[in-house]
């Protein structure tokens, strides 16, 4: 309907009515984002109304049509210029089109660069400069970035609260030093893959920032206990989340920690830390039996059914459990399970792999978990889909059955557990 149209016979003008406030809350109720963009398709005086609402944006655009979207979006405060990591033939964002980020977005709070392969530290030195605002960064697979660049975004953006540099293999400890120094506030930071970072900089990021809820170091493989333990200590009352995945030096002693000092913490990603046994995991079920929801521990190969019994027995909240490879695990495991009319929160397990498992556990495990929405028994022999069948299993009607292959990690809804 045009704006321009009267209400009624006689009536008013809709735009000499409405004003821009009542306008705002109209555009405020429509949730879907199509209903949004028709909205602005009204007249140009919605079109402006919208535009200055508007707070996110995605994009792809060069230098020129980077200061339009500036210009018409004034309010933006969520900008994503990520590029998709099938096209490794095109940079992407580049340092020219930050230079006018940094002058065009000056609200700015957060920005993503994910897979922008034209980045450069002469860039992230322009929003440092430039965009104090800033609270969340994502530079994750930039691969020209280095400590130098970054330092520049840390000195000029000190309320940083989320930092993700995941598959920047440049960075060194230097920046996680310059962390504890310049952004005390931070909360999450992603670093996966960043293989030159040590214990000495795990270590240094605990000096000083001490409000850290979430902490990625998976697949660095140079941080080891006295790292862990030094920030499991400084950040024991805050650390929810901790994923350690492939970090091999990472054993008992990091384990432990976890249980002495953050009793608060929900999910731990430990799979492939072979060092890791049954004696911290039990530690770690006990202390955080009331924080616990998520614990991937595949390729644990020390962890027995000891393990796996106190985790069930002890840890309510938990949801998600992934013991894949881990083949000391047996049917005993999910025994006691039923005792006293336990019901198990339980939503996804992963057993893929454990040979000793039999359709009798998976009887247990189904029994005692109605809720369970994900269960993989991939290479597990003697559960088959033809076992199940002739012993009468009957899963939960929502529950996703992995025999074969056919759930995966990149599945969306496996992927929000870990």
């Amino acid at each position: 309907m045009s704006a321009a149209l009267s209400s009624g016979t006689g009536g008013a003008l809709i735009n000499d009515v409405l004003t821009d406030d009542v306008l705002r809350a109209v555009l405020a109720q429509l949730v879907p984002e199509a209903e949004r963009d028709a909205f602005g398709l009204v007249c140009r005086r919605w079109l402006r109304i919208q535009s200055s609402d508007r707070r996110r944006l995605r994009a792809r655009a060069g230098p020129a049509m980077l200061r339009r979207l500036a210009s018409r979006f004034p309010g933006i405060l969520e900008l994503d210029l990520s590029q998709s990591p099938s096209r490794s033939f095109y940079p992407g964002v580049i340092d020219d089109d930050l230079d006018v980020v940094a002058g065009g977005f000056r609200n700015l709070r957060v920005l993503a660069l994910q897979n922008c392969k034209g980045v450069t530290d002469v860039g992230m030195a322009k929003i440092g400069d430039r965009l104090s605002s800033l609270q969340s960064l994502d530079v994750s697979y930039c691969r020209k970035l280095s400590d130098k660049g970054l330092k520049a975004v840390l000195l000029g953006c000190q309320n940083l609260r989320q930092l993700v540099v995941a598959g920047c293999r440049l960075i060194t400890d230097n920046l996680l030093i310059a962390l504890s120094k310049s952004c005390i506030h931070l909360e999450d930071l992603v670093a996966a893959g960043c293989n030159n970072i040590t214990d000495a900089g795990i270590s240094g990021l605990a000096d000083g920032c001490h409000k850290m809820k979430s902490l990625d170091m998976s697949k660095c493989n140079k941080v080891g206990d006295p790292g862990v333990c030094k920030f499991a200590e400084v950040s024991s009352s805050s650390l929810v989340s901790l994923k350690l995945l492939d970090c091999n030096k990472v054993g008992d002693k990091s384990i432990h920690a976890l249980a002495k000092f953050c009793h608060n913490l929900e999910t731990l990603v430990i799979g492939g830390c072979r060092d890791v046994t049954d004696a911290s995991i039990e530690a770690l079920a006990f202390a955080c039996c009331s924080s616990l929801k998520c614990l991937r521990m595949d390729w644990c190969l020390k962890i027995t059914d000891s393990s796996l019994r106190s985790l069930l027995s002890n840890c309510k909240l938990l949801v998600a459990i992934d013991v894949g490879c881990c083949d000391q695990i047996t049917d005993a495991a999910f025994q006691l399970m039923d005792a006293n009319g336990f019901q198990s929160a339980l939503r996804l397990l992963k057993i893929n792999s454990c040979v000793r498992i039999t359709v009798a556990g998976v009887r247990n495990v189904i029994e005692s978990c109605k809720a369970l929405e994900h269960l993989d028994v991939r290479s597990c022999p003697q559960v088959t889909r033809q076992s199940c069948e002739q012993a009468g299993l009957q899963f939960p009607g929502s529950c996703k059955v992995n025999f074969e292959g056919s759930l995966s990690e990149s599945d969306p809804s496996v992927l929000i557990f870990f």
